[in-house]
């Protein structure tokens, strides 16, 4: 039986003009094309969306676009995270009343020192559960707080509403085994994510979806698919395919990519990242579309 929560379900940049300003209409061509891939669903206002450059007040903005534009085309995904629950708690009541599916969070954190406990951290997820919306965990290397298996576990038995786990922590593919393990049917939506770039591990450790980056989700959901049939094989063949160009991705771009793809395939008008992020290295740039056209994926295409 296919798990409730499977497949790709990457992250929307956030488009901008070149003056910095939020370009609306460019958001809406993204979550069209990204919809035209054949994601399984779509997470905004994450990381790679930026999340950490855009005001509370464009955030309802955008928040309330998407979720009205995507509609019931696919289900959507609210990163909430924030180091204060009252925040948190009121963000998760948003995307509820909006009608999102799904709300991510990672513990909360403040900079390098100011962490929550394992106890405070149980706390604010406790507090987004009574919510009652389903709750995907976000464990990054980016919040620095250190999440065992056995306070994940503990997590998910006790708080109906934490369903889904996205770990990209160093080890991915040992804390999915562990946690899979430990947590048995708790643990309903195991995922991935750092732009996939171990997916195949990460499905042999029992992953059941991927949360990747917007640049070439079409291109990797065949290598999920493949393994979901029990074709590990033409899983391999299909994710050695995609593999230089993540790599690529990952190490060298990060969010840039996506935009950087899309200003070329004429999603979006403008691959403006607010400052103090700076731009593609044009020989960085060339390279990742070098890498990714021979693939001839949706986004290169989609808007000409």
């Amino acid at each position: 039986m296919k798990p409730k929560y499977s497949g790709i379900w990457p992250v929307a940049p956030t488009s901008f003009n070149d003056d910095g300003a939020l370009d609306l209409g460019s958001m809406r061509c993204i979550l069209d094309c990204m919809i035209e891939q054949g994601v399984d669903g779509i997470c905004i206002l994450a990381n790679f969306s930026e999340q950490f450059l855009i005001s509370d007040e464009e955030r309802d903005t955008l928040t309330t676009l998407c979720i009205e534009h995507i509609g019931a085309r696919v289900p959507v995904i609210v990163t909430i995270s924030h180091f204060a629950t009252d925040i948190v708690v009121a963000r998760a009541k948003q995307a509820k009343s909006l009608g999102a599916e799904i709300v991510m969070m990672m513990p909360p954190y403040h900079g390098a020192l100011l962490k929550g406990s394992a106890e405070q951290t149980y706390e604010q997820f406790a507090r987004v559960g009574e919510v009652g919306i389903p709750i995907m965990l976000q464990d990054a290397p980016l919040s620095g707080v250190d999440l065992p298996v056995a306070l994940l576990v503990k997590m998910a038995r006790d708080i109906e509403m934490l369903k889904l786990f996205k770990i990209e922590c160093a080890g991915t593919a040992a804390k999915l085994r562990a946690l899979i393990n430990a947590g048995g049917e708790s643990i309903e939506g195991p995922f991935d994510g750092e732009e996939a770039i171990t997916l195949l591990a990460d499905l042999d450790a029992g992953a059941t979806g991927s949360m990747t980056s917007a640049l070439i989700p079409d291109q990797i959901k065949p290598v999920l698919e493949q393994f979901a049939r029990g074709d590990r094989h033409s899983a391999v063949e299909a994710y050695a395919r995609v593999l230089p160009s993540i790599n690529h991705e990952n190490r060298q771009c990060g969010f840039r990519a996506a935009k950087a793809a899309m200003v070329e395939g004429g999603v979006i008008k403008s691959e403006y990242c607010r400052h103090p992020v700076t731009p593609l290295h044009p020989d960085t740039r060339t390279q990742l579309i070098d890498l990714i056209r021979p693939l001839d994926p949706v986004v290169l295409n989609w808007g000409k």
